[in-house]
Order: structure tokens, then C-alpha cells, then sequence
């Protein structure tokens, strides 16, 4: 591999939970605001990458910015829930057995513009925690993804990293990290090609990186 570390998104990278967090949005929504109009997941694909104040100003815009704070943390409570409660197994095909093998020949790390807890979660519900080296998040401190990127590359000393999302905003925070961008292009996004390291079809295909 001509990289020294790979850092992961998550949502439309490792899984696609848009589907049952759909659900568990609209159960929130319909108990505290019902004025609110329901999300879908298609709904939910063009939003996540985003950081979470802006996916709770585009989705829940009507109401007053204190009370989409309320909306958007009851959102992510029945989410949690509803992640740690689901028994099949909703990777992208060929993740965890990937990540297993590659995080014995290269550090994984992962950076994602998502809530506190939601990265643990998500290595949790997937068993891959003792393969990652490191992770941040925008909801541990409220940082955008190229500046979480500066984060990481300098706790853990990264010479040569390389970053793999699905979208147009992961793109653009790796331009601005000045990190080569791997294009997941299963995902949930499209991207400026012209502007890529490479791109991949199936996570597996990382292997050839």
C-alpha cells in the first residue's frame, strides 16, 4: 500500500442505516413536534455527511433553533436504540472481513460528521472496535470533518493518509485537509471524479490500495 493509514466515513461507507433510522426519526418527530413532516431514507441519504446543526436546519427548519436542538437529540436517543436493537446485519458486503484483514498491515482509523456515541456504536454493533487505531467526530467537538481530519493526522503522527467517503462534502474536507480522497461510489453521493485518489465499487476493493 502506498498509504501509511486509511480514515473511514461511515454512513453510506461501512453501512447504510438510513432505513431504520428513518424510523426511529419519525417515531421522535410524531412525540414532540408532528407539525414536522416525516423523513424518509432517501431523505435521510441526501443529509448525512453533513455535520448534525445543519441536518437539523435542513430537515427541521420550521421550528425555533431550541427546539430543533430538542428534536434532533430525541432523533438520535430512539436512533442509538434502534441501532443497538437490530439483529441483522446491515455492513456493506465484505466490511468487517476487510477491515479485520487490513487492520493487521495498516492503522484504520475513523472520521465522521455524526453525533457523540455513534462511532463506538457503530464499531460495536459491527466487532471491529479492537481494529481501529483512533477516531473523532464532529459531535465530540464540534469540528468539521477536514479539521477532525488535521485531528487525527497529528495525534497519531500520520505521514502519507488517505481518506474513503461517499460524498461530495468528504471530498471537499479532504481538499481541505489536503488528504487524498478514496471515492466509495456505492454510497449515498456522487462526486467530482477529476479530483479523486480512486475509487472503489465494494469495500473489499480496498485491499488493492
Amino acid at each position: 500500500m502506498k498509504y501509511d493509514s486509511i480514515i473511514l466515513d461511515v454512513d453510506g461507507t461501512i453501512w447504510d442505516t438510513t432505513p431504520v433510522v428513518a424510523k426511529a426519526w419519525n417515531k421522535a418527530i410524531v412525540e414532540l413536534f408532528p407539525q414536522v413532516p416525516p423523513v424518509t431514507a432517501d431523505i435521510l441519504k441526501g443529509q448525512f455527511g453533513k455535520t448534525m446543526d445543519v441536518i437539523g436546519r435542513n430537515l427541521f427548519g420550521a421550528l425555533s433553533d431550541s427546539d430543533q436542538a430538542i428534536l434532533l437529540k430525541r432523533c438520535c436517543v430512539e436512533e442509538h436504540l434502534a441501532i443497538e436493537q437490530k439483529e441483522k446485519d446491515i455492513a456493506y458486503e465484505g466490511v468487517v472481513q476487510t477491515i479485520r484483514e487490513l487492520s493487521k498491515k495498516i492503522p484504520l482509523f475513523i472520521v465522521s460528521n455524526c453525533q457523540a456515541g455513534y462511532i463506538e456504536l457503530v464499531m460495536k454493533k459491527n466487532g471491529i472496535t479492537d481494529c481501529i487505531t483512533d477516531f473523532e467526530c464532529f459531535g465530540n467537538n464540534g469540528l468539521t470533518k477536514d479539521k477532525n481530519l488535521h485531528l487525527i493526522i497529528e495525534r497519531n503522527n500520520l505521514k502519507n493518509p488517505v481518506y474513503v467517503g461517499d460524498t461530495q462534502g468528504d471530498l471537499e474536507a479532504c481538499k481541505l485537509a489536503e488528504v487524498p480522497f478514496i471515492w466509495a461510489e456505492y454510497g449515498f453521493g456522487q462526486v467530482e471524479e477529476e479530483n479523486i485518489a480512486g475509487k472503489i465499487s465494494s469495500f473489499k476493493e480496498l485491499q488493492g490500495f
